[in-house]
């Protein structure tokens, strides 16, 4: 299902695929089978109908076919002109003779019509998905679930450690897992989450001993103290000391270097102490999924506290 249903650009480079674009026959079977293909637009012309290149032949996408609009909605014009360059999913609904040579009539449209009643409404929350990042806003990214289908992350749903701006963590293009979060009440748009997918505070603890000195990014500054990232789940505090260059240091997006000086997992704390400016390329924490997504398709509970902590912080799918 997946493999049908997948982030558009997933099968532009499937052997599959362009054996059904590279010919005239391949397009034929592909409109007999209904089979959704993938290929890449090639401009939008004045009437924003979109081109997409089949090797040997034309295909056109009209605007009505460009997007499947649910209830409501209307195209935008943007949406249109932005797909130029880029890999579009579609279904072969036709040929015609156009100037004189036959181009293949494609639907962007019935692809996500059947991507959204085939794989998005069977969805259920707690399932792991792959997405594509599309475009970020500052309240979340917006991922591409399937066909072009879009979701919304949003933001305190990217990571445990607090961020900004997804920009701190995502990038427009960028491939990750997404967790099933919920679905819009009376729609049937779904909503994700990545956090499940980046461990427990323990899981991300392990990965540090009380006496190491690392890189952590400064994320964000309080009167008591300041909050260092070590990992996309992970954080720990360090305090100003006013008599030494950590106010210089301490800033919103620096890399620096910290002592760690206690480890508390009762109190779910990491205690540091700044030691410097990071001297080292400019780094961002490094991504690292502690559920094994390809083989694991949906978590019934997550749990990030450790045992014993008084503080409870869980997802809860499986109601």
């Amino acid at each position: 299902m997946r493999k049908n249903y997948c982030p558009e650009g997933s099968l532009l480079s499937l052997p599959e695929n362009r054996e059904y674009i590279s010919s005239v026959a391949g397009l034929e079977k592909a409109f007999v089978e209904g089979r959704i293909l993938e290929s890449t637009v090639l401009l939008c012309d004045s009437s924003l109908r979109l081109h997409v290149d089949l090797g040997g032949m034309t295909g056109i996408i009209e605007k009505e076919e460009s997007i499947f609009c649910r209830s409501g909605e209307i195209i935008k014009d943007i949406a249109i002109i932005t797909r130029v360059g880029k890999p579009i999913a579609f279904k072969v609904i036709g040929f015609k003779r156009e100037n004189g040579k036959t181009v293949a009539v494609l639907s962007r449209r019935a692809a996500q019509e059947e991507c959204q009643k085939r794989f998005v409404a069977s969805l259920t929350p707690g399932d792991i998905i792959p997405a594509r990042v599309t475009h970020l806003e500052s309240f979340g990214a917006f991922v591409d679930i399937g066909c072009g289908l879009s979701s919304l992350l949003t933001v305190d749903s990217i990571s445990v450690s607090r961020i900004s701006h997804p920009r701190d963590r995502l990038s427009v293009g960028e491939s990750i897992y997404v967790v099933v979060k919920g679905r819009e009440e009376g729609n049937d748009r779904i909503y994700v989450s990545m956090k499940e997918l980046l461990g427990t505070w323990q899981e991300n603890a392990s990965l540090f001993e009380v006496g190491q000195t690392v890189a952590g990014i400064v994320r964000s500054i309080e009167d008591y103290g300041v909050f260092i990232e070590l990992a996309p789940n992970l954080a720990g505090l360090a305090e100003i000391r006013e008599d030494t260059r950590d106010c210089e240091i301490a800033k919103v997006g620096n890399t620096t270097a910290v002592y760690i000086k206690s480890i508390l997992p009762d109190r779910m704390k990491i205690k540091l102490v700044l030691i410097d400016q990071y001297r080292g390329a400019p780094t961002e924490s490094k991504r690292r999924y502690f559920v094994d997504c390809e083989n694991i398709s949906h978590l019934s509970h997550w749990r990030y506290s450790p045992s014993g902590a008084p503080k409870i912080i869980e997802s809860v799918f499986d109601t």
